[in-house]
């Protein structure tokens, strides 16, 4: 199986998985396979969701059958037709062997992603079309990998034919009934620099009007995306006739950006929309941070999987976290007492755990977990807000409530509390991300201290288990708005 240039492996059979050589593990997808037909394959976990791939890497994918000196690819050179955004995840390949071209899925966002057509409603799409390719070695001596090479080239060149001429269907539309936009985002914080600053290497997209962030549960519709350049520079060709909105987000940022006006695409339009500006959420300087706002909890630590349930391929990967079970080794590292980080003597990517799920007690019940953050202040200013930033990169039926110096969960009012959120299911799927969700939390002065203070971070739900928890992407608190200083 080739999913990427680093995720390659020889794979076991559908029959490892069945009867006494596998043997089910928290949920049917995983099985650990116990007496498998090749020894090799002895002891590792097979579970699909470990070949998940974000939709903006999901191009080619396949199998290469080495008795055979043949490949079998499937190619899809558009995400124009898939559900939630480049960042959306995906299964691919797996144990079969099975290639799957997956049209709307509601992995790692949940429910609100699924589809609804009421009683009364007109909806019609396109899916595709998807390009099955196959190739074969000229001899016997040639490098079976080789054909993954060659997939990846059909794979540019299918890319560069999109839209696709040969399609009958009106609903299809060629190029030229399609259109064009393109502009330059900047992003200004005025705590960062007085100069805009280029966006980076910036996701734009455009996606059916809805609210700010709406695109990553949208499946109705079609989305189209495209990275911006290291000076914040986008185009996007061939968008479908239509009313969109013009979206963006930026690593380094926090929160989402919107333009103003919808954009109506007509054929053979070429919209350039200029200098546009992103703002970032931002009230006041930063005092400490924790993370990378990048949307996701993989700079966080990821611990060791446990020997007993490994995937080799994960072994010394970047992608350490599709290991199976990771969710567990909280406990074990924490068995009494949660995570504590001190600003400015911890490291978040040996310190911070990657997923604040649940502890298992030893009669297979789960306990909320309250994570401290623990910092200094030399001054705090009077009669003045600070804020909180927290930017989840997952939740799985979870609930965080935020108390400053005020550790009795059963008693008091905490400060703030999400409620009970999400159903991404990124902890059991190994994913680092899910949905992405930003809350900006007031904390009043009179909560604050000269000296040491205490952030606690409840976990509370424990209903699904192993499962309830999120993953943070990154957590800033602001000082107040420097114009409350001088009063």
């Amino acid at each position: 199986m080739a999913i990427a240039d680093n995720r390659q492996r020889k794979m076991p059979l559908p029959e490892d998985r069945l009867g006494k050589r596998g043997r089910p593990l928290a949920y049917p997808e995983a099985v650990l396979l116990v007496h498998p037909v090749e020894d090799e394959f002895k002891g590792e976990v097979d579970d699909k969701y470990e070949y998940s791939i974000e939709n903006k890497d999901l191009k080619v994918h396949g199998w290469i059958s080495h008795n055979l000196d043949l490949g079998c690819w499937q190619i899809i050179p558009s995400n124009e037709f898939r559900s939630g955004g480049l960042s959306k995840q995906n299964l691919t390949s797996h144990v079969g062997p099975i290639s799957l071209a997956m049209f709307l899925s509601a992995h790692y966002a949940g429910e609100d992603m699924v589809m609804k057509v009421k009683a009364g409603d007109s909806w019609k799409k396109v899916f595709g079309p998807v390009f099955t390719y196959l190739n074969c070695l000229p001899d016997k001596t040639s490098d079976p990998l080789s054909l993954w090479q060659d997939a990846k080239n059909q794979m540019l060149t299918e890319v560069q034919s999109w839209p696709y001429d040969f399609p009958a269907s009106e609903d299809f539309p060629v190029s030229d009934k399609r259109g064009c936009i393109s502009g330059r985002l900047l992003v200004c914080d005025k705590f960062l620099s007085d100069d805009f600053l280029p966006a980076n290497g910036a996701f734009v997209g455009l996606a059916p009007p809805g609210e700010v962030g709406s695109w990553q549960l949208e499946s109705k519709g079609y989305q189209f995306w495209t990275e911006a350049d290291s000076d914040g520079y986008f185009a996007i060709n061939d968008i479908r006739e239509g009313e969109y909105n013009l979206n963006g987000y930026v690593t380094g940022w926090i929160g989402d950006y919107q333009y103003e006006q919808l954009i109506n695409i007509t054929a053979g339009c070429d919209i350039d929309v200029g200098n546009i500006v992103y703002e970032p959420p931002r009230d006041g300087p930063t005092v400490w941070e924790i993370g990378i706002p990048d949307r996701s909890a993989a700079e966080f630590f990821v611990p060791d999987p446990n020997p007993k349930y490994i995937n080799k391929l994960y072994i010394g990967h970047p992608d350490r976290f599709r290991q199976y079970g990771l969710w567990e080794r909280y406990t074990e590292l924490y068995p009494k007492e949660d995570l504590v980080f001190t600003i400015g003597v911890s490291d978040y990517k040996k310190d911070w755990f990657f997923a604040h799920v649940t502890r298992k007690m030893g009669d297979d019940t789960y306990q909320k977990t309250t994570w401290q953050i623990k910092f200094k202040l030399e001054n705090v200013q009077k009669s003045c807000t600070y804020k909180i930033r927290i930017a989840l990169a997952t939740a799985n039926v979870a609930e965080l409530q935020v108390r400053m110096n005020d550790d009795d969960t059963e008693k008091t009012t905490p400060i703030f509390t999400t409620g009970v959120i999400g159903h991404d299911n990124a902890i059991a799927r190994h994913g680092i991300h899910g949905i992405y969700r930003l809350y900006n939390v007031d904390v009043p002065s009179e909560k604050l201290v000269e000296g040491d203070n205490t952030l606690f971070l409840t976990q509370t739900m424990t209903t699904t288990g192993a499962f309830n928890g999120l993953m943070y992407d990154y957590i800033r608190l602001e000082g107040p708005p420097l114009d409350s200083y001088s009063h």
